[in-house]
């Protein structure tokens, strides 16, 4: 067989991959078509690039910004330029990479066209200051990953597309305009810039959330509602339709053939009752008073099993009739007398177990294992009580846990001030603290509070300290948090940031599967081998995100730190702070660095997570250079 010359390999190898070069040929084919009708006139000089014989990434063409790595085109940014043409998004989005499009302070004319639709990965849009006209095209809404859109200062009129169903959407800028219609109810919680004014939009605004003021929102003379001073009319009911059957005398005859018809029920039914009533056996034997007197005095100790899940304090909580209770002294197993174990007297005072059941007590949260209760005891003392039920844990082992961790204190670590466990449920007694939980100061109603970037930054490193000191103490027994949350974050009488229900939550070392007494949790992003240390470092983490963002962990399929992920990897980590934290001109050199700690603690990899002991060392180190800044400021 005659062998074939080794220059006919190359050859064959573009005969059969030709594709590769063809797309990225076709792609910058389509970008110079984008160019010619966005400049009409070929009015860009030779300097610019945006030729064939040249490459946008690598020859450097103006505006052009390219993945380091792959080398796709992510940004086209020509602002100020003074083009005329027009948008030709058929050609732009050929470049499927695409993120950023940013045309602000042009001349350019004519519609957006339905084909912008096809930039998925689009992200940011900006159209501010040209000559645009006509409707927004539909498609805009169909942008899933868009976060920024500015059509301000164009001649946009028509009614606004589907935009709330982008619930990526941080940024709508759309003044001085012509748009009309009501405004759409976008999720206002995860906006942070919002402009509407100078448009002919009408009807009531939508709840705002109390994000946005009336700047927002002028020059509409037809809006109404708050943030605006004028307050929308009730809408009109619609005249009912006129009968020419009846007469007005006979519609009298109708209500009051009616009213006589409901005093008839009404009699009826007091009669019915009446003769029930009579039929009841009095119930006046001493068995039946002495029956009476017990369930009036187990009464206290009832709670409303409706409140909301999230904590727990109760001693008794009776089903429907009075029957016998969930948890009750004969519910101890073997007879005998209950005991508390007490780990702080000068809390409790000799407070027995007795005395702690027949409290008021007040429900404050329920979880799937577990509630928390608000108990007042007779000493004055204010307490809350976790109660866990159905934990596979034995009760010698819970109670050598209580001890141990008992033994290791920190003033930021939430000691149990005392204990009780039974085989099938345990309650553990803290010291109540009233000023709320770091979720409650985060999202919840602050009432005038201000939690400024010092603030945040001292409690991280407070809680990062403690989290160390435990690690370091608790590390070898394998008891660690394990259910480490911004809720779990209490604050004291002076403010100062307690970590509570340390280690009540055992973490199993295998695939997958963590399993918590107060709350089943799994996360997926736990793979392998790991120690029980390395969960809470993980908790940190999201929680360091929390203080940073300002956004729930979790809401409406809202995963925060996927999407902290995803931000920064697109480039625009500043887009991620509290706006609070931006408006008071917090630091984003200090944010950027507290962000990198974050992203450490909560990299999929447990085995590639910094120990406690680094993470506080880093935000300490983080907190000297703030504080070093205000002294040199001052």
């Amino acid at each position: 067989m005659e062998r074939i010359p080794i220059w006919v390999f190359p050859i064959l190898i573009i005969l059969i991959f030709p594709k590769a070069s063809s797309e990225e040929e076709e792609v910058k084919r389509a970008l110079i078509q984008f160019m010619d009708k966005l400049s009409p006139g070929n009015a860009r000089t030779s300097s610019w690039g945006w030729t064939m014989d040249s490459d946008p990434c690598t020859d450097k063409w103006m505006g052009v910004s390219c993945d380091k790595k792959s080398k796709f085109v992510r940004r086209v940014v020509l602002e100020m330029l003074n083009l005329s043409g027009v948008l030709d998004a058929e050609s732009l989005c050929m470049s499927k990479s695409l993120i950023v499009l940013s045309l602000k302070d042009n001349n350019i004319t004519g519609l957006i066209p339905e084909e912008i639709g096809s930039c998925k990965s689009l992200t940011h849009l900006y159209l501010r200051g040209n000559q645009f006209s006509g409707d927004l095209p539909e498609s805009l809404s169909k942008l899933s990953n868009l976060r920024r859109l500015d059509i301000s200062n164009n001649n946009f009129y028509g009614e606004l597309p589907d935009l709330q169903l982008i619930s990526e959407l941080i940024s709508f800028i759309a003044e001085n305009n012509q748009l009309k219609g009501q405004i759409p109810d976008f999720d206002f919680l995860n906006i942070m810039q919002f402009n509407v004014s100078n448009n002919n939009f009408s009807g009531p605004i939508p709840d705002v959330k109390g994000r946005f003021g009336e700047d927002s929102f002028l020059g509409n003379p037809n809006l109404c509602g708050k943030p605006l001073e004028s307050s929308c009319l009730p809408t009109p009911s619609p005249l009912p339709a006129m009968k020419k059957s009846k007469s007005p005398s006979s519609d009298k005859i109708l209500i009051y053939s009616g009213y006589v018809f409901i005093g008839l029920i009404v009699i009826l039914f007091i009669v019915f009752k009446f003769i029930i009533k009579k039929k009841k056996p009095e119930e006046n034997s001493e068995v039946e008073k002495k029956r009476k007197k017990e369930k009036k005095k187990k009464k206290n100790l009832a709670v409303d099993n409706s409140a909301m899940p999230g904590t727990t304090l109760s001693s008794s909580e009776f089903k429907n009739g009075g029957h016998r209770s969930e948890y009750s002294l004969t519910s101890i197993e073997s007879g005998r007398a209950p005991s508390l174990t007490v780990l702080a007297r000068p809390i409790l005072m000799g407070l027995t177990f007795e005395e702690l059941l027949r409290a008021p007590a007040e429900l404050l949260g329920r979880g799937k294992h577990g509630s928390l209760y608000k108990v007042m005891v007779d000493n004055g003392a204010v307490l809350a009580v976790k109660r866990i039920k159905d934990w596979g844990i034995s009760r010698e082992e819970f109670t050598k846990r209580m001890h141990k961790i008992d033994q290791v204190k920190h003033p930021n670590v939430l000691q149990a001030v005392a204990f009780y466990c039974s085989k099938q449920e345990k309650l553990l007694v803290y010291e109540y603290q009233q000023n709320g939980s770091l979720f409650k100061l985060l999202h919840g109603s602050q009432s005038g509070q201000i939690f400024d970037w010092g603030s945040r930054l001292s409690v991280a490193a407070a809680i990062a300290e403690a989290m160390s000191f435990m690690h370091e103490e608790l590390n070898e027994h394998g008891i660690a948090h394990g259910n480490l949350k911004s809720m779990n974050i209490l604050f004291n009488k002076t403010m100062d940031p307690c970590i509570s229900e340390y280690g009540l939550m055992v973490v199993e070392n295998h695939d997958q599967s963590l399993v918590s007494p107060v709350n089943s949790f799994k996360n997926d992003e736990l793979e392998g081998e790991y120690s029980p240390s390395q969960v809470d470092i993980y908790g940190f983490g999201v929680i360091l995100l929390e203080l940073l963002t300002g956004k729930l962990v979790q809401v409406n399929g809202f995963d925060l730190p996927k999407w902290v992920q995803s931000v920064v990897r697109e480039e625009w980590t500043v887009e991620v702070f509290d706006k609070a934290l931006i408006s008071e001109g917090a630091s984003e050199e200090r944010m950027v660095n507290l962000l990198h700690v974050a992203l450490k603690c909560t990299t999929p990899s447990p085995n590639e997570r910094p120990a406690m002991s680094q993470v506080s060392q880093m935000i300490n180190a983080i907190k000297a250079e703030e504080e070093k800044s205000i002294s040199f400021d001052t």
